[in-house]
């Protein structure tokens, strides 16, 4: 935002705040919002200062000026999606998506030692709290809707999509990596009748599922994806990329293929955006999902140069928008169980990064695309399953 020059330092306190008030309302303007209007994805302030702050600090100033109850919109996530829509992200100061640049290029934010942290972090919040928000599928990943009326339904059905394009058929050992609480595998060895190993870098879904599902013929493992061996029949890996980094991204391809059989079939599932350059939203990076960074299609297609071939492509990120509201619905329904123990704070936090996320899939900022791929190519070709 070029004119935001004209607010030096060199201008007295209250006339620099004047024009950040006005170049902030300005942009709001571009993307149909308002600062406190009657609609409800109007931007309604409780604080002073907020608009000045957003000015010259973005994305991190929004969320913890939000997080703060400095300001609230009645549906946040619709402001989301007009702020998107309108591309204002790109026109708002960039210091810590510049910072976060920086940091991805000189660093490995994704090693195998900072790899556990998002597990401790995010993942390991308790098993009760992600059972009320997930459902019973348990299932931390986009729904597929496409005929589904609940949120139970679509995660049956995107659990039984990826069974279908993977091919199963009874005896097959199946490998998942990022495996979760156990969703995808309960649902091939119930309904497929193959055996399935899974790994995971957060011990409260590790112990979960493993008490979950001791009937099945399930292997939970304590991993990170770089000490995996042995053979499979077929992979899965469902929401877990997003956690792998544009530096591993090649490590990751490559292990899959040394455990993948020579006739087998590997699909990865994973949110992705729409373009090479950008980053992981700070506020995201910092409160909610640590070290993450999305990949674009390129990306995903030069760490599997040269290993596999793209049988299959499939985008259906538009769902994620539904599968986020039905999360957000369920989180609201049962706050009053954790508010003494987790705070109002971490309530505004947790409802942010939901609405939010709803509404960049709503603009399509971000995607979510569902891989198949296989080392030589299938005889034929791969079937197309919906």
């Amino acid at each position: 935002m070029t004119t935001l020059a004209a607010a030096s330092s060199e201008l007295t306190p209250p006339r620099r705040a004047l024009i950040l008030r006005g170049l902030i309302e300005e942009l709001l303007a571009k993307a149909d919002i308002r600062v406190n209007g009657q609609r409800p994805w109007d931007l309604q302030i409780h604080a002073p200062g907020v608009l000045e702050r957003i000015a010259t600090r973005g994305s991190i100033a929004l969320g913890e000026s939000y997080v703060n109850g400095e300001w609230d919109a009645e549906q946040l996530d619709e402001f989301f999606a007009h702020l998107l829509r309108a591309r204002l992200d790109r026109e708002v100061p960039r210091l810590g998506i510049l910072l976060l640049i920086l940091r991805n290029r000189l660093f490995n934010r994704q090693n195998a030692h900072r790899a556990w942290q998002v597990g401790k972090v995010h993942y390991d919040l308790g098993n009760d709290f992600y059972q009320s928000m997930l459902g019973p599928v348990m299932a931390y990943s986009c729904g597929y809707w496409k005929i589904a009326t609940t949120l139970a339904a679509a995660q049956e059905a995107k659990l039984d999509l990826v069974c279908r394009k993977l091919g199963l058929k009874p005896g097959m050992r199946v490998l998942d990596i990022g495996c979760g609480w156990g969703a995808f595998m309960a649902h091939a060895a119930t309904h497929y009748g193959v055996e399935c190993v899974g790994i995971t870098i957060s011990k409260e879904q590790a112990a979960f599922a493993r008490e979950k599902y001791r009937d099945l013929p399930l292997e939970f493992r304590l991993e990170d994806y770089r000490d995996l061996r042995g053979r499979f029949d077929r992979i899965a890996s469902i929401g877990m990329f997003e956690h792998v980094g544009i530096k591993n991204h090649r490590a990751f391809m490559e292990v899959a293929h040394r455990c993948l059989a020579d006739d087998g079939v590997f699909l990865l599932h994973t949110i992705g955006k729409n373009e090479r350059g950008g980053v992981t939203d700070p506020w995201i990076d910092k409160y909610i999902f640590p070290n993450a960074e999305l990949p674009s299609i390129g990306h995903i297609g030069d760490a599997a140069d040269g290993l596999f071939v793209t049988e299959d492509l499939h985008n259906f990120g538009a769902n994620y928008d539904k599968t986020l509201l039905e999360w957000h619905k369920n989180f609201e329904a049962a706050w009053p169980d954790y508010a003494d123990d987790l705070g109002e704070r971490f309530h505004r936090q947790w409802r942010y990064y939901l609405l939010s996320s709803a509404g960049a899939f709503r603009a399509r900022d971000v995607q979510v695309w569902q891989w198949t791929l296989t080392k030589n190519g299938l005889p034929g070709g791969c079937p197309r399953v919906d």
